[in-house]
């Protein structure tokens, strides 16, 4: 054994040099055949892509599976992250409405990645999400992570203690247990309504911006950029205004001050700024039946804005919320497809941009237990 360990010295020394030598790569690429990828940065706000010959990124140990409520996102997603489609997974109804789950394929020792937007059927699909992860749990992954575009119940984050007859749930709190006690390990949210509530969560949460792509959008479509205003259509929704104007080179920002009758209705009372002949951009987190998005357009309109665009990152479009956003009021109403918007719900002024690449960068970080870019 002593005799031996100068050549073991030598040959530890041997394959260290020979590490330094080596540039690295993503994974998988030295299995594959086809030329190593590179991840390039595209701009300051637009997501990394992987460019290379051919999409050879792929890890055998990360696993992608798509719920029902969105599979055209996750299939642009699973493209990022080189694969040609989510793995293979059934999922179905019975006759009575129950749910059944199955994995077509092993994911032991594997980072499980489960995109579901919880969008309408709300339930449905929340279900759906928790029967997907208990699968896997019970499939011994490794880590199981879901992804989860659109959180519902989001808004249901605190509760109206001045009035002791509501004696309400907190949902947000509840479904978040739910998905911790299901048996995943980390979560990957978007645009989710309130940041504090990711707290709720007992284990990891990954939260991530729509602005970049919104952002893009903007600044390659709207020729008039210099006369924009970014409006906030309530007092709780400044941060995100002030960020997207910060983002679109410090431009001016309105805010609209409105008082709440109740949790259905807003009663507009004034605007805080200037939009007289200006080009007013609406930006929110989610447009549901649009009556905040509205009532601003309209308060806008009246007080001398030139155009008036809608920016959004959940489109929930619940009705009336088509009657009232491609009415004329809006030039555009740009969102991003977080939800799918289905033929029936689509109008002249709506515009749609991808948010896969922002979720595929974070899944791919997270597999790679790779810091987030500041």
């Amino acid at each position: 054994m002593g005799n031996g360990a100068p050549a073991f010295a030598a040959t530890v020394a041997c394959l260290r040099a020979f590490v330094t030598r080596v540039p690295a790569v993503l994974p998988g690429a030295a299995r594959s055949k086809k030329k190593a990828l590179v991840l390039h940065q595209q701009s300051d706000e637009s997501p990394p892509v992987f460019c290379g010959s051919g999409m050879a990124f792929a890890s055998p140990k990360l696993k992608l599976f798509a719920g029902s409520s969105n599979r055209t996102l996750a299939t642009k997603v699973a493209g990022f992250l080189g694969k040609q489609e989510p793995d293979e997974l059934v999922c179905k109804a019975f006759a009575d409405g129950e749910r059944y789950v199955r994995l077509a394929q092993s994911v032991r020792g594997c980072n499980v990645f489960i995109v579901q937007s919880t969008s309408h059927p709300v339930n449905e699909h929340l279900l759906e999400l928790l029967l997907m992860i208990d699968a896997c749990r019970r499939a011994h992954a490794s880590q199981i992570v879901a992804v989860i575009p659109y959180s519902a119940y989001a808004r249901a984050d605190r509760i109206f203690d001045q009035d002791l007859k509501r004696r309400e749930a907190l949902t947000s709190k509840l479904v978040a247990n739910l998905i911790c006690e299901s048996g995943a390990n980390r979560v990957i949210l978007v645009d989710i309504h309130s940041p504090q509530s990711c707290g709720f969560f007992d284990i990891p949460v990954e939260h991530i911006y729509a602005s970049p792509v919104l952002v893009e959008y903007v600044r390659n479509h709207l020729e008039d950029l210099d006369n924009a205003v970014i409006v906030s259509p309530d007092i709780g929704g400044v941060a995100r205004a002030r960020a997207y104007a910060k983002a679109l080179g410090d431009a001016p920002l309105a805010i609209v001050d409105k008082r709440r009758r109740n949790r259905a209705d807003h009663d507009v009372m004034n605007l805080i700024g200037d939009v007289q002949g200006k080009t007013a951009i609406v930006v929110d987190d989610m447009i549901d039946t649009a009556s905040t998005a509205y009532t601003a357009a309209q308060l806008l309109r009246n007080c001398g804005a030139a155009r008036v665009l809608a920016l959004a990152t959940h489109a929930v479009f619940s009705d009336p919320a088509l009657e009232r956003i491609s009415t004329g009021l809006f030039e555009e109403v740009i969102v991003t497809d977080t939800i799918p918007v289905l033929p029936e719900k689509q109008f002249a002024q709506l515009r749609v941009v991808s948010c896969a690449n922002l979720i595929g960068e974070a899944i791919w970080r997270v597999h790679e237990e790779t810091a987030h870019a500041v």
